[in-house]
């Protein structure tokens, strides 16, 4: 199946809210985490949000983020990107990672 743009909004927003939320917010000024602050994340390069210590990983990886990239991402973080700090598993399944990546670019802009 691969990377679907046309995720569920809603699903996505409950993925968010048991998976990321705790570290993450997604408000436009709102505080970094424990992980940065995902306002503006689609289009921004990795490792460039104001204000947050990234890993080294993260800086140097370069990747400009987008739905593919990160669908690929959310899958397994240590794989895609080795050495960041993230502390999280990923999500297996393609449809949570479509609607949480759906939710994300709504949530973000």
């Amino acid at each position: 199946m691969g990377y679907d743009a046309a995720g569920d909004v809603k699903k996505g927003a409950d993925t968010f809210k048991k998976r990321c939320k705790q570290c993450h917010t997604v408000e436009s000024g709102a505080n970094h985490g424990t992980g940065p602050n995902l306002h503006g994340l689609f289009g921004r390069v990795s490792g460039t949000t104001s204000g947050f210590g990234f890993s080294d990983a993260n800086k140097k990886a370069g990747v400009t983020w987008d739905g593919e990239k990160l669908f690929e991402y959310l899958e397994n973080p240590k794989k895609f990107m080795p050495g960041n700090k993230m502390a999280f598993a990923g999500l297996k399944k393609e449809k949570e990672r479509n609607d949480l990546v759906a939710y994300l670019k709504d949530a973000t802009k």
